[in-house]
């Protein structure tokens, strides 16, 4: 199945798997910062591989992006991408620490944690749903320009599909809103696999 053909059944079904991800991302997150968090109602869309780097307003925004492999019967990646303020903030909220300048080896080992954290609590809840094995592997952390960062799912899925899973997750910690945003790059047998398992027919199968 493309996936720019996915209908509104299939997208009905992906908002949902993305709402759920999402809160028990934010729950987890929320336990490890020890505050609590409230979480907006995520925006879940389906977007070409061109228009995501425009989300952060030009590909020439630097970024932080914390890439994972997706393992298991679902195969695929996910990248967690954040704006230096949402990090800084994440940052400030974990270690008491505030960010002056580049982002130092502990600072960028914390915001791989949080990554980590919060992907894994994603998947967990996306394998819990379906029934599916599904883990990721350790995080992988660059900050850049995201026309760099989103290049590395464009180039490895370039030739299956141009689409990608946009999951905007913005969350408030006191009166800082922060943003993060969640791309689930699952290759096209693995998202026929999702939605088969969740009782969709793909295709009258």
């Amino acid at each position: 199945m493309e996936i720019n053909k996915l209908n509104e059944m299939y997208l009905d079904v992906l908002k949902e798997l993305g709402n759920i991800g999402a809160g028990n991302a934010i729950t987890a997150l929320a336990k490890m910062i020890g505050k609590k968090v409230d979480m907006h109602v995520p925006s879940v869309k389906i977007l070409d591989f061109k228009e995501v780097s425009d989300i952060f307003g030009s590909p020439d925004t630097i970024i932080v992006g914390i890439y994972f492999d997706l393992e298991g019967d679902v195969k695929g990646n996910i990248l967690f991408a954040l704006d230096l303020n949402s990090a800084s903030s994440l940052i400030w909220n974990l270690m008491g620490l505030e960010v002056k300048g580049e982002f130092s080896e502990l600072e960028r080992s914390a915001l791989e944690e949080i990554g980590n954290i919060m992907a894994g609590s994603y998947v967990s809840s996306l394998s819990t749903l379906t029934s599916l094995n599904m883990k990721i592997s350790p995080p992988a952390i660059s900050i850049d320009m995201a026309g760099a960062i989103l290049s590395v799912p464009a180039i490895k899925y370039g030739e299956i599909s141009d689409k990608i899973l946009f999951i905007e997750t913005q969350f408030v910690e006191g009166e800082k809103l922060i943003k993060g945003d969640f791309f689930l790059i699952p290759d096209i047998n693995s998202f026929d696999l999702i939605l088969k398992t969740l009782g969709v027919e793909v295709d009258g199968k």
